[in-house]
């Protein structure tokens, strides 16, 4: 549950139309999602993501419609963890069943800047800015989640058997 990258940040009320425009809902193919990830709201997105990066973002992030590609496109893309206020709630379930990583927290948000370098290591609820030596603490993830992430979704989870019935 470690996760290291440059710190990519956006607003409040980030909507999954912004995150993945519907002209590309067509597809379910995993990189031509990633290719179109945030390009309505930041058309250098996928030139700058590297994989590990982490999304910071305000308050409601994932707002708007209950599609699933959202993640799936954020995670494609290489992002390993989405830092933000606040989540819209099936945002933040579809984000756990198909294994990417997202937390809450309003002090790391306010605490991270475009561009600086973070670490995060959730099971222990810590999240460090390495840039300007800030660390902020978060809620871990409970046990169950931490296994659905690191199998890399809800299904792969199931499949390996990580999961109580």
């Amino acid at each position: 549950m470690n996760y290291t990258g440059k710190a990519i940040k956006y607003g409040d009320n980030v909507d999954t139309d912004v995150i993945i425009p519907a002209r590309y809902l067509n597809t379910i193919d995993k990189k031509e999602l990633a290719s179109h990830c945030m390009e309505d709201i930041d058309k250098d997105f996928v030139h700058k993501v590297e994989v590990g990066d982490i999304m910071v973002a305000g308050y409601n992030f994932g707002c708007g419609s209950s599609r699933e590609h959202a993640p799936i496109a954020i995670k494609a893309s290489g992002v390993s963890l989405v830092i933000a206020r606040s989540f819209a709630r099936i945002f933040y379930r579809n984000s756990i069943n198909i294994g990417l990583a997202i937390v809450e927290s309003d002090e790391a948000v306010d605490g991270i800047a475009d561009g600086d370098k973070v670490e995060a290591d959730l099971a222990n609820g810590k999240i460090y800015n390495k840039t300007t030596g800030k660390v902020f603490t978060v809620q871990p993830f409970p046990a169950f989640i931490q296994k659905i992430i690191a199998c890399g979704g809800l299904v792969e989870a199931i499949k390996a058997g990580e999961l109580d019935a």
